[in-house]
């Protein structure tokens, strides 16, 4: 949308920790986090929406609108949002919250997208973002991050002390700066043998999550 950078770039300027972006993601790097998505994942639930860069193609994937849950910190975004996703629900709220806010019933969510800017925060604070939002995932689902950085956003301690693993889906070299995308899932839960944990298993968890997030994709 034509007036998407004024509104990204004002946003930026008042609260650059906060927004972490100057302009919207591009159609590349929305093409590439929903290219996992179709209309039999939802629910979706999606962090930081902005001006809704990511929202419109979830919806050009097949997405309902009713199924899409856009949970927005930023007040600039909200009017806008709810201008444009109607048959969507649009809440303003921390996503830190998550956990103390329950959006569901029970976990029915098969894919969260986020566009928070997870390097600009705390260790503490991404934390709460990933286990809150863990919380409403059904087993099988994905958490959906894109990053401006060259390694996994999660640092490994948070992924290790969630049992979660990240995969490196892609890199688009056509957004501007140039993102990558990665794709956060719980980990199999270990097997207990003779009361207890496997060591083979828990040495292929922890090999997974240092190949997964290393710098090469």
């Amino acid at each position: 949308m034509p007036n998407d950078f004024l509104s990204f770039f004002l946003s930026w300027m008042s609260s650059p920790r906060r927004v972490g972006a100057v302009a919207p993601s591009g159609a590349a790097l929305a093409d590439l986090i929903t290219r996992e998505i179709s209309a039999t994942t939802g629910p979706i639930l999606e962090l930081g929406p902005g001006t809704g860069a990511f929202t419109y193609k979830l919806l050009k994937r097949g997405v309902r609108p009713q199924d899409l849950t856009l949970i927005e910190y930023g007040s600039d975004f909200m009017k806008l949002l709810q201008m444009r996703f109607p048959g969507s629900r649009v809440l303003w709220m921390d996503a830190g919250r998550l956990a103390t806010e329950r959006l569901y019933e029970g976990a029915p969510v098969g894919a969260v997208v986020s566009g928070l800017p997870l390097l600009n925060m705390s260790r503490r604070k991404v934390i709460s973002i990933l286990s809150g939002a863990f919380s409403y995932v059904r087993p099988g689902g994905a958490f959906y991050q894109f990053t401006y950085g060259m390694s996994c956003p999660v640092p490994r301690p948070v992924l290790d002390r969630l049992g979660l693993r990240a995969k490196l889906l892609d890199r688009t070299l056509l957004n501007v700066p140039p993102a990558a995308v990665y794709r956060l899932t719980r980990r199999p839960q270990m097997k207990l043998i003779t009361g207890s944990v496997a060591p083979e298993v828990s040495t292929q968890a922890r090999w997974e999550t240092e190949r997964d997030c290393s710098l090469a994709p």
